[in-house]
């Protein structure tokens, strides 16, 4: 049975398949308002009157976005300008929110689980390999399954 964050999770790597493609797309080099405005043969006057600001205002935007130092509402601003929408998100590197949560479950688990069984060790008490495995995987579905705030530490 599937909890309300499992839910939520399910739902949100819905949302995000869509971006996937996008992942691949690399920002130009000059940014995307250099880019497009150019593009579109559209001049820095043109685009500063738009925006009612002047042309070396519009010049600082976009040296300011190829340097990644503009804001979202700014980008926002210039959007609209261009008739265009801006999208802003994450995508996860892994594919799904849920193979992030996976991975990370594994490796806390796999640490918990180690260091548990080093103290075991040293009290003569260790289990073997596979036992451990099976220990790593118990725990690191419990992590999964609950998604523990510890999880991020």
């Amino acid at each position: 049975m599937r909890n309300k964050r499992q839910l939520l999770i399910e739902q949100l790597d819905q949302k995000l398949m869509k971006f996937q493609e996008s992942a691949l797309v690399l920002v130009p080099t000059k940014g995307w308002i250099n880019t497009i405005r150019t593009t579109l043969n559209m001049t820095r006057d043109q685009l500063g009157t738009k925006l009612g600001m002047s042309k070396g205002a519009i010049q600082k935007i976009e040296e300011r976005e190829a340097k990644g130092q503009i804001t979202i509402n700014k980008l926002k601003d210039v959007g609209q300008a261009l008739n265009m929408k801006f999208v802003y998100g994450f995508v996860p590197n892994d594919g799904s929110i849920e193979n992030l949560i996976r991975l990370e479950s594994e490796k806390l688990a796999r640490k918990i689980v180690l260091r548990t069984n080093q103290n075991m060790k040293l009290e003569d008490q260790g289990i073997g390999d596979e036992k451990l495995n099976d220990t790593i995987n118990d725990l690191a579905n419990e992590i999964k399954r609950e998604v523990r705030k510890s999880l991020w530490d």
